[in-house]
C-alpha cells in the first residue's frame, strides 16, 4: 500500500476521475447534502457520526484505489475525515487497494461554482446517472 497521508486535488483533476470504477468520491457534508446537490456518483457519509462508520466505509470502499473526500469548503471536515480514514487503515492494518487518499480544493463550493456537474438527486447512494 503506497498511501503517504492525505494529498488535495483540483476539481479539474477530480472531474477526469469521477468515471473511474477505481475512484470514489466521499461527501462528509452533513444536512447541507439534503437540501443541496452533490457530485454524480458520490457517497454520503456524514461528518457527524464519521468515526463510528468507519468499518462501513472501508467495507464500501473495497476495491477502490482512489479516494477523493469532500465537504462544503473542504477546509475542516473533509480534511478531518479523510485523516481518520486513513489512520482508521493504518490502525486496523485493513486489507485494502487504496494507495491515494485525496481532498478536493474548495470542497463542494468550489465545485459547483466552476461550473462543475452537480446531481440533485435524492438516492443513497447516488447512483450516479444524473445530469
Amino acid at each position: 500500500m503506497a498511501r503517504k497521508g492525505v494529498s488535495y486535488v483540483t476539481a479539474a483533476e477530480v472531474v477526469s476521475m469521477v468515471s473511474d470504477p477505481h475512484v470514489a468520491i466521499i461527501d462528509v457534508r452533513d444536512e447541507e447534502r439534503i437540501c443541496d446537490a452533490h457530485i454524480a456518483g458520490s457517497h454520503h457519509y456524514a461528518s457527524d457520526g464519521f468515526a463510528e462508520r468507519l468499518p462501513e466505509i472501508a467495507e464500501a470502499t473495497r476495491g477502490k484505489q482512489t479516494l477523493v473526500f469532500h465537504c462544503a469548503l473542504s477546509q475542516v471536515r473533509g480534511p478531518t475525515c479523510a485523516r481518520m480514514f486513513s489512520d482508521y487503515l493504518s490502525e486496523t492494518k485493513e486489507d485494502s487497494t487504496i494507495k491515494s487518499i485525496t481532498v478536493l480544493e474548495r470542497g463542494f463550493n468550489g465545485w459547483e461554482l466552476s461550473g462543475r456537474p452537480v446531481c440533485r438527486c435524492k438516492d443513497a447512494p447516488c447512483k450516479g446517472v444524473c445530469s
